[in-house]
């Protein structure tokens, strides 16, 4: 991955991993924006965004996504995130869009955001969306399953018991959904340019591992 151009740095990672706060850190870091499952979902609920949609304004205004971002998430200037939480009670009516009409829209805003400049995406099957990226680094984040389940249960509330149904719960539907949507196992290391097993770290050594990596990588 070239740093001197635009970049794109996608982190896919288990449930209760922290890769979540690892990817905004990371962005902040490096002075990127940042986007992951709230900002996509926020935008299409905030503003009624359909692939339907999407075409209809960019046939509009050429540069529709860039104006929507500077206004909900305007790139970092000096290391700190800026985040993006819809407004509830603006909810978006996803009555009558299919599901493969919502993935094709995030695919289209996650394409969207790339082209504007670097940045960095966790989640939402980023790795193949953008998988015709010119400069791009795809990495997986993973912890041992005790660690995961004590971050869950602390981060939602949750009994041990109920934090493992989760996990085991959201492990099998998005490993569903990727290989619905990318034809391949979330779980493939060959996905990946880095998979990195943060048992023994903590989020900010995994950001330092992350752009260790990134230094020797540069090119």
């Amino acid at each position: 991955m070239n740093t001197k151009q635009n970049f794109v740095i996608t982190v896919s990672r288990e449930l209760g991993s922290g890769g979540r706060t690892i990817g905004r850190k990371l962005a902040a870091q490096l002075q990127v924006r940042y986007s992951d499952k709230n900002l996509i979902e926020g935008l299409m609920e905030k503003f009624k965004l359909s692939s339907y949609e999407i075409e209809r304004i960019k046939g509009k205004k050429q540069n529709w996504l860039s104006d929507l971002l500077e206004v909900v998430a305007p790139v970092p200037n000096s290391g700190s995130y800026i985040g993006f939480e819809p407004r509830r009670g603006d909810e978006w009516n996803s009555q009558g869009v299919k599901a493969d009409d919502i993935v094709e829209a995030e695919a289209q805003i996650l394409k969207g955001i790339a082209a504007e400049g670097s940045c960095v995406i966790a989640g939402r099957s980023a790795f193949f969306v953008l998988k015709d990226h010119p400069n791009i680094l795809n990495i997986f984040i993973q912890a041992p399953l005790e660690k995961r389940v004590q971050r869950v249960m602390e981060k939602q509330s949750l009994s041990e018991e109920e934090a493992r149904e989760i996990i085991v719960s959201v492990d099998k539907s998005r490993d569903t959904y990727v290989q619905r949507y990318a034809g391949v196992s979330r779980y493939d290391a060959r996905n990946y340019d880095l998979v990195l097993n943060v048992g023994d770290m903590t989020d900010d050594e995994a950001v330092a591992c992350i752009l260790k990596y990134i230094k020797y990588s540069d090119k």
